[in-house]
């Protein structure tokens, strides 16, 4: 009889962003949050968590680094681009929300420190 295969390095990191976004929406529902979708993909890009907390939603990007430093540094300009579009995707099927005020947050983490969550991380151009 011989061994199951070792977890592909791509099985491993899919792993640990779900378990990032986990500790994010954690995060997010001791401070009030309402955790209404996660991993939202759509549009070409994907939307890690989608929360709201009173008349707000975010539309949040959860990034894991050894250093948090590192995990601000890994939203790209090409990132952003994609979660854009996949929040314009999300409003065209939830027009409830276009009344509400809509911002981009991140939440940053890193082995050994708290997660930091940044409100309005990415400028939202929607028109």
């Amino acid at each position: 009889m011989s061994l199951p295969a070792p977890p592909s390095r791509q099985a491993l990191s899919a792993l640990a962003g779900v378990r990032a976004e986990s500790i994010a929406a954690l995060l997010l529902m001791l401070k009030g949050y309402r955790i209404l979708a996660r991993r939202y993909r759509a549009g070409g890009g994907e939307i890690d968590l989608i929360a709201a907390r009173g008349d707000t939603v975010a539309f949040v990007e959860v990034k894991a680094r050894g250093m948090i430093a590192a995990a601000e540094e890994a939203i790209t300009a090409d990132k952003r681009r994609r979660l854009v579009r996949a929040v314009r995707h999300w409003l065209g099927r939830n027009p409830w929300a276009a009344q509400r005020t809509l911002r981009c947050d991140a939440v940053f983490l890193g082995r050994g420190a708290w997660p930091r969550h940044v409100p309005d991380v990415v400028t939202l151009m929607l028109d």
